[in-house]
């Protein structure tokens, strides 16, 4: 029933002018302008601009931001993966009040980004970043149609317009443990930018949520279409190789979180990651990447540690 009613409930929240094709349980929506060219914005936003212009246009439709999550979260996961894990108590057990809810960054590890041939990231991966989302508990299907029109809202104050979004996506539903859900995704301008979850505890789909959500480093790419590497490394992504950037990114939020490397759990994780920085790397490198990581990181919330003594502890791994 929930599948069947999501089309209408979109055409509702984004109007007549947008154009719907459905194809057996494939659901795409066009604008009818989507051949205009896009032009990125002359002004670069850096970091904290661009977090604190999301956090304003929440804000001006009423959705306050949350605080991130521990990264630490040793349940079904060692690692916050995703800020929807913010609505577990809410959607797997069925209690009142999930953990957070609103306009959430949250720093998040996932060492499952998509590789080429030679097992480098693809452009739009990390191993570590922001997960910008929205998550919300709602009553009906309605709020999901609403949410994504209040998203594109946002995103036109980005400078990012609806001309270019496109929607797309299975009506299908699937499910995970206690939970069932549909997923769309949207684009703009070509490339994939994030997506938007119904969610649903599957005994009792009266505890329904939505997750709309992206990665801070792709909203802030695919406004500037920037190179991917210079975005995320800057200078030194010419001096260094991006796979070795990547892991001191991630070993900066990991042991700024105070998770250091060991044998099991969480720490597993981050030996794993240490281990692929090779000794050889010049220490002034590294305490340069780590100090500009370690700036990122601070973006979101307060890390335990120094980044001095981030690089120290790295340099003596």
């Amino acid at each position: 029933m929930l599948s069947t009613q999501l089309p209408s409930v979109l055409r509702k929240a984004l109007g007549p002018h947008w154009e719907f094709t459905l194809d057996s349980d494939r659901l795409t929506i066009d604008h009818p302008n989507r051949g205009t060219p896009y032009r990125p914005p002359r002004r670069h936003l850096p970091w904290p601009d661009l977090l604190t212009s999301l956090e304003a246009a929440f804000a001006d439709i009423g959705v306050p931001r949350a605080a991130p999550l521990p990264l630490r979260w040793g349940r079904e996961t060692e690692l916050t993966i995703s800020a929807v894990q913010a609505l577990d108590p809410y959607l797997k057990h069925r209690l009142p009040v999930p953990y957070r809810q609103g306009f959430l960054p949250q720093p998040v590890v996932r060492l499952t980004g998509q590789r080429d041939e030679h097992g480098n990231l693809r452009d739009g991966f990390l191993t570590s970043f922001v997960n910008t989302s929205r998550i919300q508990t709602v009553t009906d299907i309605s709020a999901y149609g609403t949410i994504l029109d209040e998203w594109l809202t946002v995103l036109s104050r980005l400078s990012l317009h609806a001309r270019h979004i496109k929607i797309y996506g299975s009506l299908r539903i699937w499910r995970r443990r206690q939970v069932e859900g549909i997923t769309l995704r949207y684009d703009h301008a070509g490339l994939p930018l994030g997506d938007i979850v119904l969610l649903w505890n599957a005994d009792d789909p009266a505890y329904m949520a939505v997750d709309l959500g992206t990665a801070l480093e792709r909203l802030a790419w695919v406004r500037s279409r920037r190179s991917w590497h210079e975005l995320i490394h800057g200078p030194l992504t010419s001096t260094v190789p991006p796979t070795v950037l990547d892991a001191i990114r991630t070993a900066t939020l990991l042991i700024g979180h105070g998770i250091t490397p060991a044998a099991r759990g969480a720490g597993n994780i981050t030996r794993k990651v240490v281990a692929s920085i090779p000794p050889s790397m010049a220490a002034l490198r590294l305490s340069a990447a780590t100090r500009e990581n370690h700036d990122y990181w601070t973006l979101t919330g307060r890390l335990s540690a120094p980044w001095t003594d981030i690089s120290r502890r790295l340099e003596n791994l």
